[in-house]
């Protein structure tokens, strides 16, 4: 509804709102529609009272209409103020926090997510000590001779309007008096009628909330309310007042006090007054502070009260947990000098619980001990790894007794390891064990008899982990990582580090705690044994030793393998010894050719360490009859990646070139823009080239002639064979690059001109001629041709490079052209197979 509608009728209203009786209810019910905010808005605007609107609206027996709780007139919406409210809640809780050391202060978030308003419950049996005021409203129903249900109001004057009796003075008077008095006057006006009485809406008051609470003010709340219902509507106590001292008074007088400790801490609400017209809530400042933590189960700032006692702090904070150690509780506090000190107190004793607690102390209850003692360990790839009872002469089999069961699918069910500690020296010490022997040959050598506090690791198998299943992270790396610290640290003259190191073809090379026996075979299993690839010839191990006049230096011995995994070598391993496991030279590794084209038998052909070109391609059966081995393409991966270089080389200068001749501007006489535009061509046709690898090879001498050198094979070699050309093409600066008939006697001249001939940007002294085979020839330099009349050969191919003098003489241009046009040459011959 549109506010301006609103303001003639009630600039209307305003000269009778002193009587408020002319006002019509439409008008009034308008006037309601619009939100509390604008309401209260217009009304002080215009100097208007909202009660005696409300009141203007009600006839002589109904009674007032129920005032909501009063609100701060404001435009945000409850939504928002509850967010700010929150925000700053917990801006508060977070600073105390931060102040005393992350504890918090105790109680207050019994008003935490409190709502705007608050609505006590009222279909609750009344008091009958409750006194009636105005706006009460009394339930009478009358039986007998006649039967009626009244709703009597009780007026502003404290009266009801009994029927066919005239008023009746309640106000002042408690409910059982009213229904007394009621009884009496139906009793003697009314024969043979008897009357229930019964309260029905109850009137609304307004009290005062003051202090430290979070929105102090005043509220309107039911005449039933109480302490704890005001300090609700109000949103809480704020962290810096007090819990322990909620003061309730009545026309300047102190009624009573609330402790909220006593309703949070047993639940006791008898001084939960119930609240008057006029009544103050007061919240003083909080009184003075202890923190407690540790094994206590609410640890907190608590609100002392009085004297206070240790025993009394403990008990407000729940007491001590099972894990409490007693007899040393700390108590941290300020002296007379004003400087922090801890004391000890004995909460076994009687001294130690009556100990005085004071202000800004805290006490620390601190835990008892792990297991110290009566135990062993299982940690790793286990389903129930933790801490298990020790009694003497368990083995192994008594704590696992099922590979299946006990252990994760992806442990390592070959090897475990015993960590032992030395009761006399408390040094550790580290025993292999071969956990599937142990647990499926129960009481043999293997099952390993048990010491109190030894520590089994179970590890994962690499091999049986997938993702991120579950056991992947107890690799020996991370198992073995403390153990490793601890043995180093250990380490003193006369006790060396007892570690050794082991690479090559293990399963899991590393870092290794020395195996008991040090034998070289039980280090090899601790490292989950021998790859295919290892060689059984020979061991190296690098041992660190001292001279005799005490300077460290590093033996190499040999160790044959093959003995020392059979049991038969008395080789025994020391401090820091280094191991490395010899692979066997080649292994597995196959060296391969793949053969295209016109070969008797194409395919991928596996070759030996020095076979030739030559000997493979006999392997396949030779040629086939249509086969022309001077366009044969041989490619070699590393030749492709020298020119996968070259092209990376040439992109970088192009684009260099490129700026500058960009830079340069129109000082060659407006052609600028043509230099620029043939300069970014040739950059993209670099960035779209891609490297064949290919070698000049002459294949029919190859095959033929025993005085070639022969091509020796590398892995990743590609002989493609084509088939016999009958086509000469023309590529470059002509006027239509394409490829034409072979025909014998004609020249090079003459397939320019039946290419139409070379364009403007042609440099026609620099004319090339690329033969099948790969290679180059310059038609002006060599010998064997007379000129440019030369006749060519099938699959033969004519460049007409670019005028690069033209274009201020850029070498590298010409260079970047040739390694271009090879490459597509290449890659042409490739595809047209």
């Amino acid at each position: 509804m549109n506010v301006k509608k609103l303001l003639l009728p009630l600039a209307l209203l305003l000269p009778l709102t002193a009587t408020a009786q002319s006002i019509s209810s439409a008008q009034i019910e308008q006037f309601k529609q619009l939100p509390r905010a604008q309401q209260e808005a217009l009304a002080e605007r215009y100097g208007v009272d909202l009660d005696s609107l409300g009141s203007a609206s009600q006839g002589a027996n109904q009674r007032p209409q129920q005032v909501n709780v009063v609100e701060p007139i404001n435009s945000i919406t409850d939504q928002e103020r509850q967010q700010a409210r929150a925000k700053q809640q917990e801006d508060e809780e977070q600073a105390q926090a931060e102040k005393n050391g992350g504890l918090k202060p105790f109680g207050y978030d019994l008003f935490a997510g409190s709502p705007t308003t608050f609505a006590p419950v009222t279909e609750i049996p009344v008091p009958t000590d409750y006194t009636l005021g105005p706006g009460d409203v009394l339930r009478v129903q009358l039986w007998g001779k006649e039967n009626q249900n009244l709703e009597l109001p009780i007026s502003r004057d404290g009266s009801i309007s009994f029927p066919d009796s005239g008023p009746m003075n309640l106000a002042g008077l408690s409910f059982e008096e009213a229904r007394q008095q009621i009884r009496k006057r139906v009793s003697e006006q009314y024969i043979g009628v008897e009357a229930a009485v019964t309260l029905g809406e109850l009137r609304s008051m307004r009290v005062f909330v003051l202090g430290e609470a979070r929105n102090p003010g005043s509220y309107t709340v039911s005449s039933l309310s109480t302490i704890t219902n005001a300090l609700y509507v109000s949103g809480g106590v704020k962290q810096n007042g007090s819990l322990r001292n909620v003061q309730h008074k009545r026309n300047g007088k102190l009624v009573g006090t609330l402790d909220l400790y006593d309703l949070l801490l047993k639940g006791d609400s008898s001084a939960d007054n119930r609240l008057q017209p006029g009544d103050v809530i007061f919240i003083p400042p909080v009184g003075k502070r202890a923190g407690i933590e540790g094994e206590v189960y609410r640890p907190a700032l608590y609100e002392l009260d009085g004297e206070n006692t240790l025993e009394d702090l403990v008990s407000m904070a729940g007491g001590l947990t099972p894990q409490a150690y007693p007899q040393r509780i700390n108590i941290e506090r300020t002296n007379e000098d004003f400087l922090r000190i801890i004391a000890e107190a004995d909460y076994t004793a009687s001294k130690g619980r009556n100990a005085t607690i004071k202000a800004g102390d805290r006490v620390r209850i601190p835990s008892i001990s792990d297991i110290t003692g009566q135990y062993i360990e299982v940690k790793g790839a286990a389903t129930r790894a933790g801490k298990f009872a020790w009694v003497p002469g368990m083995r192994v089999s008594s704590i696992l007794q099922s590979l299946d069961a006990d252990l994760m699918p992806t442990a390592d069910k070959r090897y475990a390891a015993i960590v032992r500690t030395d009761r006399q020296t408390d040094s550790i010490s580290v025993l292999n064990l071969r956990l599937r022997a142990a647990i499926q040959k129960a009481g043999s050598n293997e099952d390993l008899q048990l010491e109190e506090k030894d520590r089994i690791l179970i590890f994962s198998d690499a091999g049986k982990v997938q993702g991120g299943e579950q056991g992947g992270n107890y690799t020996r790396e991370s198992l073995f990582a403390p153990v490793l610290q601890r043995l180093k640290a250990q380490a003193k003259p006369g006790a060396p580090q007892q570690t050794i190191r082991i690479s090559g073809p293990v399963r899991y090379p590393g870092e290794y705690p020395m195996p008991a026996s040090r034998s070289l075979a039980d280090a090899v299993f601790v490292a989950g044994g021998l790859k295919d690839s290892a060689s059984l010839y020979q061991a190296e191990i690098a041992r660190y030793t001292q001279d005799e006049s005490g300077i460290g230096q590093t033996r190499i011995l040999n160790v044959d393998l093959a003995d020392a995994m059979a049991g038969q070598s008395s080789f025994k391993l020391q401090s820091r010894d280094t191991i490395l496991i010899k692979s066997i030279p080649q292994f597995a590794k196959t060296r391969t050719i793949t053969l295209e084209g016109e070969v008797r038998y194409p395919g991928e052909y596996t070759f030996r360490e020095g076979e030739t070109l030559k000997e493979v391609l006999q392997r396949a059966g030779g040629l086939s009859s249509n086969a022309f081995p001077a366009g044969a393409i041989f490619t070699r991966e590393k030749l492709r990646q020298l020119e996968a270089q070259r092209l990376r080389e040439a992109e970088e200068r192009l684009q260099g070139d490129l700026l500058g001749v960009q830079l340069q501007g129109d000082s060659f006489g407006g052609q600028n823009t043509e230099r620029v535009q043939q300069v970014e061509d040739l950059l993209e046709d670099v960035q779209n080239s891609r490297p064949i690898g290919r070698m000049v090879i002459d294949l029919a001498a190859v095959l033929n002639d025993e005085s070639y050198q022969q091509v020796r094979l590398q892995d990743g070699d590609q002989l493609i064979v084509p088939t016999i050309p009958q086509s000469v093409s023309v590529f470059g600066e002509v006027q239509f690059p394409t490829s034409h008939l072979h025909q014998p006697g004609l020249t090079v001249d003459d397939y320019l001109q039946r290419s139409g001939g070379p364009t403007r940007q042609a440099d026609e002294n620099r004319v090339y001629v690329v033969k099948a085979d790969g290679s180059v020839m310059l038609p002006e330099r060599s010998r064997w041709f007379g000129g440019r009349s030369q006749q060519l050969e099938p699959g033969d191919t004519i460049i007409m490079p670019i005028d690069v003098d033209r274009l201020n003489q850029l070498e590298l241009w010409t260079n970047v052209s040739q390694i271009v046009y090879q490459m597509a040459l290449g890659a042409a011959a490739v595809g047209n197979l």
